[in-house]
C-alpha cells in the first residue's frame, strides 16, 4: 500500500512540474507572403486554354496575380501537384 501511494505522489509530481503557463502577448501572429503575388479566385480563359494544351487533365488548385499581370497557378495533373508561372495570354514562363 505504501508503495501504491508512493508512486501515485511520484506520478503527480512529476506531471505538476511539466505544467506550464503560455503568455499570450508573446504570440505573434502569422503573416503568409505569396513573392508579392495575391491570391485571386479565376484566371483569364487564356491561361486556362494554355494550361490545357500544356498539361492534358490538369485541374487549378490556387491562382495568384501580381502587378505584372504573371500568374502563378497551383495545379494537379495525374494526382501530382506543381506551381506553375504563366503571363495572361496563357504563356508558360520559366521561374
Amino acid at each position: 500500500m505504501k508503495k501504491l501511494i508512493l508512486s501515485a505522489a511520484i506520478l503527480l509530481g512529476g506531471l505538476s512540474t511539466q505544467a506550464s503557463t503560455i503568455d499570450v502577448n508573446s504570440v505573434t501572429p502569422v503573416v503568409k507572403f505569396q513573392d508579392e503575388y495575391k491570391e485571386v479566385d479565376a484566371v483569364p480563359a487564356a491561361v486556362k486554354t494554355g494550361l490545357d494544351n500544356a498539361y492534358p487533365g490538369v485541374k487549378l488548385e490556387k491562382a495568384f496575380v501580381n502587378d505584372k499581370k504573371e500568374y502563378k497557378v497551383e495545379i494537379t495533373v495525374r494526382g501530382e501537384k506543381s506551381t506553375v508561372y504563366t503571363d495572361e495570354k496563357g504563356n508558360i514562363i520559366k521561374k
